[in-house]
């Protein structure tokens, strides 16, 4: 039944088995395909395994089924924001808000989301930096003055762009957010501590600059930056075991359950399942946003997000400068919930 199904979705996500919980409440969907909550909890699963795309879609159609679910659009709103699609994403969190006047998270999203707007369209106020330790350069007296010699502080120069990174156990991606920088005047300069410069790439966008580095090592990074002290790092299990030796982890339900077993018969069933419908589309989609380039991914998030679903484009010069509107089927029309 849905509910056994929809049950054990909430047990694995509670464990951190995000891709098991997802799939847990597609079975549970297939059998309750119109229930709201749902489509709302696999948004936030989703949205754990960073698939946001897939977030926005659960979201969207758990407020097109229950449109008073404050949570569905605090889930469609997090999800946009991560796809940088902040004016939609400050939509949902003001409906959000609408709903549930008493949650103060809505409050500080939708500052944030402000604050991205601004700084995209270039109306950011820049905070005063803080004081930083000067140093003085030797004194300096003018020939035939008399005035005593003019100490001349010295400020360290700070990183004019922002930039954050993540890793993955074969790569790092560094991503600095410099707007309309030509391609022409960006230079990477990979060395050779420790990862590999023939597999490092470099790609210069509209919005940033993405750097992706090959790791010689399979290792976790604490720093950008390379020291001898950061190269002896924690490093990371591939063992060729991985895949046939899985941990069964704990749980704090009183009731145990054989997740490695529940896992095999999710996955025994997906394989003798053959895909249909909607669920065979967003296979198609997810395989053609998998192998794009950026340009690419992003008039297909741009496209469907603000479309509310009805419209996918790759083509980034037709839709990266004006809004997507909504084309629905035939016989049907375009309800913008989040507003």
């Amino acid at each position: 039944m849905a509910s056994d199904l929809e049950g054990k979705a909430k047990a694995a996500f509670i464990d951190d088995h995000f891709e098991l919980a997802v799939d847990l409440y597609t079975q549970a969907l297939s059998l309750s395909p119109k229930n709201a909550e749902l489509f709302a909890d696999r948004a936030q699963a989703n949205f754990k395994l960073r698939n946001f795309t897939e977030a926005v879609a659960d979201a969207n159609r758990a407020i097109e089924l229950e449109p008073s679910m404050a949570k569905a659009y605090l889930r469609k709103g997090n999800a946009c924001f991560e796809l940088e699609e902040y004016q939609t994403a400050k939509a949902a969190f003001k409906s959000g808000a609408t709903l549930a006047p008493g949650d103060s998270r809505f409050t500080g999203l939708i500052k944030k989301c402000e604050e991205k707007i601004a700084e995209e369209s270039g109306d950011v106020v820049e905070k005063p930096l803080e004081k930083a330790p000067t140093s003085v350069v030797p004194p300096v007296v003018q020939p035939g003055k008399g005035s005593l010699p003019q100490e001349v502080p010295v400020t360290p120069i700070r990183s004019r762009y922002r930039h954050e990174f993540y890793q993955k156990p074969e790569e790092v991606v560094v991503t600095i957010f410099a707007k309309g920088i030509p391609a022409k005047d960006v230079t990477v300069d990979f060395g050779e501590q420790i990862i590999i410069p023939d597999k490092c790439r470099c790609n210069v966008l509209s919005t940033k600059v993405e750097i992706r580095l090959a790791k010689a090592e399979s290792i976790q990074w604490t720093s950008l930056e390379f020291s001898k002290e950061n190269a002896v790092a924690q490093r990371v299990n591939v063992s060729s075991d991985a895949g046939t030796h899985r941990p069964s982890y704990p749980s704090s339900k009183p009731k145990r359950v054989d997740w490695d077993k529940l896992e095999a018969e999710v996955k025994k069933q997906e394989k003798e399942e053959k895909l249909d419908g909607d669920a065979a589309l967003n296979k198609f989609f997810r395989d053609i946003y998998q192998d794009a380039d950026e340009d690419t991914r992003r008039a297909m998030r741009k496209s469907f997000v603000e479309s509310n679903g009805t419209v996918l484009s790759t083509n980034w010069k037709e839709v990266g400068s004006k809004k997507v509107e909504g084309s629905p089927p035939d016989g049907m029309e375009v309800k913008k919930w989040e507003y």
